[in-house]
């Protein structure tokens, strides 16, 4: 659609050389205003439902009666809706610190009276690729925006949900940050009496580390199901990681991650903890720290995995969390898994959002932490 341009100047004949020179190099799409308060109305600024800005280019005098160019500059453009508007003054002030003022008002440029016509039209050709190049970068930034979102759900629903049992309870807390998030985390059911349970953090934040997880989360479900052992499953995981890995690629992708199979029938957790915080585990009232494991995944071709084993008579609760939560806490306590595991002492919690409710009263209202924080927690009792 051609450019449409708003001319405002209270002076009648300087609203016609304008609209002459204008039309003659092809701006046919004007409409002349007289005042300040006549562009206020067009531009609707007291409406309460804002539709597509309705002009691309004004040129506006400077000295004008009642509301000058000056504060109408500043008005229309104090507006989010027409914060980008470009607004060119064509005045006769000579003033030099006018000037200066009108750009700090917010206009882009200005033309001198008596009007050059070449100098208005070269101003005005300079302006409107300005603005042209602004609605492509806007309009790039909506669709990247909306791709982000999409991404974000599609990321979110690939996360397993509460899991309730006889024998066992999984739930989870999960707060990404603004971006996509670098954290994954799923269970599955390996067999009647075997779940496995993985919380991994990607390294990184972003689109290509949110990609590489959803890489290794696709292949999680038939790797843990079909493998189920822990040292196996980081063994498998670490060669699938290796995969991405290219002679020139600039950047080794690795990840942290605790995983482990609860066996209620055997009452014993069988884990690895591959370089990530340590998880706590509640085993018969005695606190159990997950320390066993390897380095992070990916880092290395081959890896060494030590595989722990706690077993239980009675009943275990085992809390897995990303770096995201002892960093968030560290705000507030000195020992992050030393408040963590007196909390869990102390309360017989089942939930992790109320976990975090004791630690900070109002946590889901707080701003978003300075990186992705997810926390799982899995209850289990012994048979009857």
């Amino acid at each position: 659609m051609p450019m449409k341009i708003v001319i405002v100047d209270d002076n009648k004949t300087n609203l016609m050389i304008v609209e002459k020179i204008l039309r003659k190099a092809g701006y046919n799409r004007l409409l002349k205003l007289t005042s300040a308060v006549e562009l206020y109305q067009y531009l609707e600024l007291d409406s309460p439902n804002p539709s597509e800005v309705p002009v691309d280019l004004v040129l506006m005098d400077m000295m004008m009666p009642e509301i000058d160019g000056m504060e109408a500059c500043r008005t229309v453009l104090a507006s989010e809706r027409y914060s980008d508007l470009p607004i060119i003054f064509v005045t006769a002030m000579g003033d030099s610190n006018k000037m200066a003022e009108a750009m700090d008002a917010g206009a882009l440029d200005y033309v001198m009276k008596p009007i050059n016509k070449v100098e208005l039209l070269a101003r005005i050709r300079s302006v409107l690729r300005l603005k042209q190049e602004k609605d492509l970068r806007k309009e790039r930034d909506r669709r990247i925006e909306y791709e982000l979102d999409l991404a974000r759900q599609v990321q979110r629903s690939m996360l397993s949900g509460p899991l309730q049992e006889k024998d066992i309870t999984i739930s989870s807390v999960y707060r990404p940050t603004f971006e996509l998030a670098g954290d994954f985390y799923a269970w599955y059911q390996i067999s009647p009496n075997q779940y496995g349970v993985i919380l991994l953090d990607m390294m990184g934040h972003g689109i290509s580390s949110s990609l590489v997880g959803m890489y290794i989360y696709s292949a999680l479900k038939d790797t843990i199901t079909g493998i189920a052992d822990p040292e196996k499953v980081m063994k498998e995981l670490n060669r699938r990681m290796n995969q991405l890995h290219t002679p020139d690629s600039l950047m080794n992708y690795y990840f942290t991650a605790i995983y482990f199979v609860l066996d209620t029938k055997k009452q014993t957790i069988e884990y690895v903890n591959a370089g990530h915080p340590e998880g706590i585990a509640i085993v018969d009232q005695e606190v159990k720290l997950l320390t066993e494991g390897s380095c992070a995944i990916g880092f290395f071709e081959e890896i060494e995995v030590t595989k722990g084993v706690i077993p239980y008579k009675e009943s275990a609760r085992i809390l897995l969390f990303t770096d995201g939560l002892s960093e968030w806490m560290e705000d507030k306590y000195e020992n992050a898994t030393d408040m963590l595991i007196g909390t869990l002492e102390a309360e017989d919690m089942q939930n992790p959002a109320a976990l975090l409710h004791q630690l900070q009263p109002g946590w889901e209202l707080i701003n978003p932490p300075k990186d992705d924080m997810c926390l799982v927690l899995i209850s289990t009792n012994a048979p009857s």
